[in-house]
Formats: C-alpha cells, structure tokens, sequence
C-alpha cells in the first residue's frame, strides 16, 4: 500500500467512528436510563474541555519520534474510555469513561491531519483524497449503524466505537508510514509549551485560526435544528437524511475532484477560505427565510463549500502559518477553536435562538460566518 491509501484506511477507521459517535450516542445513553440533562452533560464536557485536553495532548504528542506513535496510543486510550463506558451501570464512571473516550478522538483528527499533511508535502500526493475517503466512511457509518440498529440492541454502538479505535490503533502501530515529529531529537517539553505559547501570541495566526473557526462555528445552528425546522415544514425524516447525505456526497467530490485541480492550478488557501466565507454568508442568510424543499438541495451542495472548502483551506494555512515542530499544536489549536469553543458558544445560543425566531436563528449563523470573512480578508498579503 502507498502511504496514502495507509493514511486513508486510518481516516476510514477514525470516520467509522465519529459517524457512529455523533448521531448515535445520545440514543445509546438514552438506552442506558439516562435523562436529557445527563446526556447533554455526557456529551457537551469533552467539547468544553477541549480547551485545556487539546493543546495539552498536543504538546505531549510532539514528544515522540513517530507521529504514528501518539496516534497508536491515543487510539488504545479511545477503545478504553468507551469500553469502560459501555461496561459500567454507574452514572459517573460512565461519564469518566465517554469524556476519556471522546477526548481521545478530538485529539486523533489534528493528530491525524498534520501526518497526512507531511507525507502528501513530501511524496506529492493530494491531501483531500485520504481525507475524502474519512468522509466516504462517516456516511457509509452514518447508514451502517442505522440499519444495525433495527435488528440489534443499542449497545452496538459501543462495541463499534471499541472495535474501530482498536482497528485505527493496530494500523497506526504497524501501517502507517514512520513519519518522523521533527527533523533530530524530539523537542524537549518545555519548548514545546513555548512553541505552544508563541503560536497564541502571534496575531496573525490567531486571527487566522479565528476566521477559519467563526466559518465553522456558524454550522452549529443548522446542525442542532435544521432536522426539526424542516420537519415543521413538512418534510420527512427520510428526506432530511437524504438532504444530508447529499451535502456529504457533494462535499467528497469536492475533496477528490476539485481539490487536485486546485493544486495543480495554484489557487491558494486564501482564495479558497474567502470562497468560503462568502458562501456561508449567503447560504445561512437564504436558509433564514424557510427555503421551499427544491431549493433545499442546492443549498445543501453548498456545504462542500462551507465546510470542505474552509476546512481544507484552514489546514494548509495553519501548515504555512506554523514552524514544521509545532504543527501538531498548531492543527490542534485550530481545531480547539472551531470544533470547541466557537461551536461550543454557537450550539448554546442556538437553543434560545430557535426558540425566539424559529429560522430566523440563521441570521446569526451569517453574521457568525461574516466575522470570519472580515477576519480573513487582511490574511491576502501573507496567504495568497
């Protein structure tokens, strides 16, 4: 295998994985007796902690020699969290357990990210094809479990999530490709904090990483309601799924279709992430006035841009922004920001939102997305 089908298996895995986790795990946990108020907590205190674990798995993982081998371990540690989840009736040893398990897994997508950067750098191989390949698996999980979950008990999702973090932390030990952390010895710990540190008081990073993060945010609204808005409008579960799986579909032509083109053209990140910008902008302002079904569909096909385009856009800046020794923080700290914080505030306000103004909760979400694209615009200069 070439290192990136490697690096594509590892992405299958991990995808396999939050594609069970993220539509399924409430309906696990609800199958275990818990109440809403118990679920939300289970589920909101990884992202909040994300602040503190994601930096701080970072900095530990720039420690090793191998990428693969922070990778390998955070995967055994991911099986081990929801195993102890799925094993214990106690509510507090399960909620030790799921927080173990999904810190685990925020941390292996920048983990993962920042080696399949480095290889495609140095063999010449697309970036967005491995990571199309995560995106191809998230649906087919998405699908796979859902038909499980007809004939079999909700467990399933436990003993999912365990198989495919053991499966990501076989091939991460013994596939994928010794990529070395850093040319010479590994740095030393305390540098690796001051290269953490730098990083945040380097304004320009930071203002990158929030215009790629306020774009990525502003998804929180649509991912929380847009099932129940639609369904107001008279639009069935199916449909909704199918609506979803069309983005995604939309969003993986993107990575291997559009993305090697862009390369070889040289369009760089700057105008990718302003593409971006714009087209969240438009496309949370057209959702706020109730668009009919019909419009629907293409309105979903933008989601390759808002979130594929932005994300691919966001890694390769982050990659110029930040010395080869502090990638790893670098990604993480991104991801920190826009898979964390910035959608952690954006899903809280979402709530009371739709409450007050029912679709009119995406005029928010455009505003969201308009902060990044006056972020970003100073960004040419040193991006283009």
């Amino acid at each position: 295998m070439t290192a990136a089908q490697r690096m594509a298996l590892q992405y299958v895995l991990l995808f396999g994985a939050t594609g069970v986790s993220l539509p399924f795990a409430g309906l696990w946990m609800r199958a275990q007796g818990l109440s809403g108020a118990e679920i939300g907590t289970l589920l909101a205190a990884p992202m909040l902690a994300r602040i503190v674990t994601g930096p701080a798995l970072a900095v530990w993982a720039d420690g090793f020699r191998y990428r693969r081998t922070p990778i390998a371990l955070m995967g055994l540690v991911m099986a081990a969290g929801y195993g102890l989840a799925g094993l214990s009736d106690l509510y507090v040893v399960r909620a030790i357990g799921w927080f173990i398990g999904a810190s685990a897994m925020g941390v292996l997508v920048p983990l993962t990210d920042v080696m399949t950067l480095r290889l495609a750098g140095r063999l010449g191989f697309s970036f967005s094809l491995p990571r199309g390949a995560g995106s191809a698996a998230f649906v087919v999980a998405n699908i796979g479990m859902g038909a499980l979950l007809l004939r079999s008990p909700a467990d399933s999702v436990i003993v999912w999530l365990v198989a495919a973090s053991l499966g990501l932390a076989a091939v991460a030990a013994f596939a994928l490709p010794p990529e070395p952390v850093a040319d010479g010895a590994p740095v030393a710990g305390l540098e690796r904090f001051r290269g953490l540190g730098r990083l945040m008081a380097d304004p320009l990073f930071m203002t990158a990483i929030f215009a790629i993060g306020a774009v990525q945010a502003a998804h929180a609204f649509h991912y929380g309601f847009s099932a129940i808005l639609w369904k107001s409008q008279g639009i069935s579960e199916a449909v909704t799924g199918w609506l979803w799986a069309f983005g995604v579909t939309v969003e993986i032509a993107l990575m291997w279709l559009f993305e090697p083109w862009r390369r070889r053209v040289g369009i760089g990140p700057w105008s990718l992430l302003i593409v971006g910008c714009v087209a969240a902008v438009l496309r949370w302002s057209l959702m706020a006035f109730a668009p009919p079904l019909w419009l629907l569909w293409p309105l979903q096909a933008v989601h390759a841009l808002t979130f594929a385009a932005t994300f691919l856009a966001g890694v390769q800046i982050v990659e110029r922004l930040s010395p080869p020794a502090a990638q790893t923080a670098a990604q993480t700290l991104s991801s920190v920001l826009s898979a964390g914080v910035l959608i952690g505030l954006a899903t809280a306000a979402s709530g009371p939102l739709y409450d007050r103004f029912g679709f009119g909760g995406y005029w928010a979400m455009a505003g969201m997305a308009l902060a990044g694209l006056i972020a970003a615009a100073p960004l040419r200069r040193r991006l283009a």
